[in-house]
This record gives C-alpha cells, structure tokens and sequence, in this order.
C-alpha cells in the first residue's frame, strides 16, 4: 500500500494525508464499525437503518396522529390574526402604531426558522431530531399566550391606573409593554414549531406518502383555524368564564383571555399526541454531513462523499487530496484521538449553522439563482404587500369603517366596535373554509391554463377585492352620516357585503400559499437539488414586504386621518402590479408536470 503523505491544509490549520479511495473507504468503515460495535467486544454486525436511517412508510393512522400539533399551532395563530390587533388599541397604543408589534413576524421567519430547521437537522438527541423543538416550542406559546391573555392585570398590578377598564382612557404603558413581550415571544414560538413539525412529517412519510401526508397537514392547519377563528368570532367567553374579568380586564379582554386559555389547553393536547406517535429514529454524530440544501445552487459547490470517490476512481491525484480534505472534515478523525480535529469540525459547523451564516447564505445566492426566478421574487414580494395590511387589519377595518366602533370611545362605540371585530373573525373563518374547498381545486386549475395565469389571476381577484373595501367603506360612511348617527352599527348590506369579501378573498390565498412554491420547486429543479435555498430565497420576498408593511401601514394611515382605507388602497395597487407583472415576466411551465406543495402558512 503507498504510504500517506503528509501536507498543510490552511483551513483545517493542521497537517491533513493525501490517500487514495480504497484506504479512503477502509478508514470510514473502521470508524463506523467502532461507533456501532458493543462495549464488551463482541460480535456485532451492523444496523443498516442504525447507521443511514431510512425513511419507512407509517400507516396512515400514525401520519394523522402525529400532524394534530400543526392544529394547535394554527388555532392560537388564528387568535393573532382576529383579534390582537384590536386588542392592543385597547390598551392606549394607537392605530397608527399598532402595526409595529407585528414586525417580530417578519424577523423571526427570516432568521429564526431557517436556523431552527438547520439545527433540527442535526440534532442528536435521544427524542429525535424534530420532537425536541416541538415540545420546546409549544412550551413558548404556552407561556407567551397567557402573558398576552394577563398583560392587562400584570400591568394593573404594576400600577398603570386604579381606574376600572370601562372608565379609563389613556394609555397603559406597562400593560402594553408586557403584550409587546408576549407578542413577540409568540411570533418566536410559532417559527420554532413550525419547521420541524413539517420536516417531521417528511421524516416519517414514504416517497409514495408525501402528498398524503401533506393533504393530512394542510387538514390539520384547516381545523385549527376553523376552530380558532371560531372561537375569536365568539363573544360570550366572558360569560362562560366571568372570573376571567377584572377591574383591569373587562369584557373584550376576559374574551381573549378565555380563549387563548382554551388555545394552551389545545395546544398541550395536540403537542402530547404529536410527541407519543411520532416515533423517531435518533440521529448518531457520525450521521452528520455537511452538506447543505442550498449547495446546489451555489459557484462553489461542496462535493458529496459518493461524488468524490467516483472522481477518485477516475484516478485523479488532485481528488485524492480532496477526497481526504472532505473526509477530515466530515467525519473529524485525526491519527491520534480525533479530538483536535473533531474540535475543529465543531467549530467550523456552528459557525456555518449561525443566524448570520444562514442569512449571508441566502443574500449571496440571490446571484446564482436561474434567471427566472427573479421574476418569481418580483411578483412574490408585490403579492405580499397586497396581502399583509389585510392581516393586519381586516378585523379592526369591521369595526372601524363597516361598524362605526371605536376601541377607546364611548360605550356604544366600543360595543360597536367589538362587535365588528367578532363580525370579522367570523369572515376569516369563512375565508378559511373557502380557502380549504379551494386548495383542491389549484392543481386542476393549473393543469388547465397553467400555473402563470392562475398566480396572475389570483392577485386580479386581490386588486378587485381590496378595492371593494373601500367601495364598502365609503358606502357604509355615507349611510352612517346621512342616517340616525346615534345608532352606531353596520347596515346589514354592507355587513353582507363585507363577509362576501373576506370569503372571496380565501380563493387568491389560497393561490398564494401554493402555486408560488411549486413555481419555485419547478424553476430549481434542474440545479441540482437546490430547492431549499430557493424556497429560503423565496421567503425573504415574503417576509421583507412584512417588514415594510409593519413599518409604514400605520403612518401612512396616519396621513389620510388614520382608519385603514390607505393602507388596503396601497394593497390593491401592489396586487394589480403583481398581476401585471406575473403576465408579463413569469416563465410559461409546463402544464402537466405541475404538482401542487398544498398549504403553506405561518
């Protein structure tokens, strides 16, 4: 055998060997012997599975059991959507400001849940990969939930006013800062759970399961927002649950409080069945490679273990140096110990699984993208700037505009406006249910006229829909001053009407949480694999219109004398543009090889 010869590798920092393939291969088989070989010495023959876990078919029953987290996750974001917007203006921050303490949405999903899904990864935890994060998660909207739910009496406690909340007026400065904090906590907590629950599921589904179990996830998410955009249209959980309400928290704050309660209850059930049904195989150390899901798509491409020895067998001198490089780092086993090398790997791992790491990652590789996809980008980040003023504010825009109400006024008007609010969360959840009928219909639909035209198709309906809200606004604004002002509701035209729109709109959405990703998936197909960057990629156009809309939804509705008029009109502009643009610019795909990802939130 030709003895290993002894060379400097600057980045390793140590002296690495030049081998060839079949020493290469005898060492990685040592080294996985000794891994899996009893402590007593013994014969042993190794698990196959145990040391390249493979992916078996669950039943069915397993694959709907343990997706229920997914129902417990959307039912408290569900909660969010309808009712914290009003909530907060309850406590004296004004509707021009009130769009700020969603920007935490928009970060965390830009850094928190790419990091979370590397580290879930490569987690060696005895539990599994996934179930930790779970069950970590879930911990954090517990706890965040009931911070919200209590903000109100924490911050009485801490001595905002003696004033009972009927009477008082001004501006609860602790209250809302301990809302802020849960707030944000929550958006942290639905990122953390949100990852590893779908990678869990394409853990333990089959290649022939996956549009099962995806169809059984999306249906999870469904329910939970039935149920929770159900229980944010009820305003009877302060009479069910009277002891909820206190000189701090009157009736809208006992509903919250009550059913965000209910949420934690929920929530815990479905975790638990998640946690116990889910049965996972442990990831070992030596499982670990570092090869990322977004290599494929970069200039500089790490190659796989399998790539190099095939370059090896071709004989190359310069692949051998390579193939040992990779080896080193890989599997971290140095002449002595491995221990040197191993500290090494561990460094150089943590660093490249970095928040920062993870987002440098996904700015650099905008270039290396195919060309098509920077229209995709485009039209992706227009769609979203027409969709999150209406997130932000459908619910406050019924009680505002259709019902006449205000969160800090008289009585009648805060009974006005509370009742918009209930109206609203009842309109989300006809757009949810029109958003589950729709869904099926997507991969039909695109079959037939393609996937361009039904993207393009759904941000007309969005430009048509966000218009009429202001046709609704200015027709309910002449009917209130042209009647009996004293009577302060909704005509039950424009209420009729409103719930028309918020249904209809659940048609585009549901265009918008699937098409878009299955462009994608289609464009990065023939990069090798890198549909992960790209779908990263893909969420900065998603969570960077976020920021903006967070940012200036509020003092541009301050502009025009506040109400949320502004904010929906610049919606249907960017939705119009986005249309225009996806005719224009998007790539015409193939009809029949189109496969829809299903339904994507969060």
């Amino acid at each position: 055998m030709e003895l290993p010869t002894r060379v400097p590798y600057r980045n390793l920092k140590r002296e690495v060997e030049l081998v060839g393939a079949e020493e290469l291969e005898q060492r990685k088989a040592v080294q996985i012997h000794e891994l899996l070989s009893p402590s007593d010495g013994g014969d042993f023959s190794p698990d196959p599975d145990r040391v390249h876990p493979s992916t078996k078919n669950c039943s069915l029953w397993t694959l709907i059991l343990s997706c229920t987290v997914a129902a417990g996750v959307q039912f408290g974001w569900a909660l969010q959507l309808s009712l914290l917007t009003p909530y907060v203006q309850t406590l004296g921050i004004g509707h021009a400001a009130s769009s700020f303490i969603w920007l935490c949405g928009p970060i965390t999903g830009l850094v928190v849940q790419p990091c979370v899904g590397i580290w879930s990864d490569k987690c060696t935890s005895k539990y599994g990969r996934r179930r930790p994060f779970i069950f970590v998660g879930a911990i954090m909207i517990c706890i965040a939930v009931i911070i919200i739910g209590f903000s109100a009496d924490i911050g009485y406690i801490l001595g905002d006013t003696n004033e009972h909340c009927s009477t008082f007026k001004g501006t609860r400065t602790r209250a809302a800062f301990i809302f802020v904090i849960g707030f944000w906590m929550l958006d942290l907590a639905n990122n953390t759970v949100q990852g590893p629950a779908r990678a869990l599921l394409a853990d333990l589904s089959g290649p022939d399961q996956r549009n099962s179990s995806n169809a059984v996830f999306c249906t999870w998410m469904a329910v939970g927002n039935v149920l929770g955009f159900s229980a944010g249209a009820s305003g009877k959980w302060h009479s069910w649950f009277p002891f909820l309400t206190s000189r701090a928290c009157c009736e809208p704050c006992g509903n919250l409080k009550a059913a965000f309660l209910v949420a934690v209850v929920f929530l815990s059930l479905c975790t638990l069945v998640t946690l116990y049904f889910a049965r996972e195989v442990p990831l070992i150390p030596d499982q670990l490679h570092h090869v990322s899901d977004s290599a494929p798509l970069l200039d500089e491409i790490e190659l796989t273990e399998s790539s190099e020895i095939s370059r090896l067998n071709a004989g190359s001198k310069m692949n051998y140096y390579e193939a040992e490089v990779q080896d080193k780092r890989n599997y971290a086993v140095d002449d002595a110990d491995g221990s040197e090398v191993q500290r090494i790997s561990e460094t150089n791992d943590s660093f490249h699984n970095s928040p920062g790491a993870v987002l440098v990652n996904l700015l650099t590789s905008l270039r290396h993208l195919p060309p098509a996809m920077h229209s995709v980008l485009a039209v992706m980040a227009l769609t979203w700037l027409s969709w999150f003023p209406f997130f932000l504010f459908d619910t406050d825009w019924m009680g505002r505009e259709v019902f006449h109400g205000d969160p800090i006024g008289e009585v009648a008007e805060v009974q006005a406006y509370n009742q918009g609010v209930r109206e609203g969360a009842f309109g989300l959840l006809l757009n949810s249910v029109v958003l589950g009928i729709t869904s099926f219909f997507i991969e039909p639909m695109c079959r037939f006229i393609g996937p361009k035209l039904v993207w393009a198709s759904s941000n007309f309906a969005v430009f048509i829909c966000m218009a009429f809200t202001a046709i609704i606004s200015l027709v309910s604004a002449r009917q209130y001053f042209n009647g009996i002002q004293h009577i302060i509701s909704a005509s039950e035209t424009t209420k009729i009407a409103s719930l028309v729109v918020f249904a209809l709109l659940g048609i585009p959405l549901a265009i918008t949480y699937s098409v878009p990703f299955s462009v994608t998936a289609e464009l990065t197909d023939d990069s090798g694999g890198g549909q992960g960057l790209a779908i990263g990629v893909l969420n900065l156009a998603i969570v960077i219109p976020q920021m903006i809309v967070s940012l200036g939804a509020g003092p541009w509705d301050a502009l025009f004398g506040g109400g949320n008029i502004p904010a929906f009109v610049l919606a249907s502009v960017s939705a119009l543009g986005a249309g225009i643009i996806a005719v224009r610019m998007l790539p015409d795909l193939s009809r029949s090889s189109f496969n829809s990802t299903g339904f994507h939130i969060g």
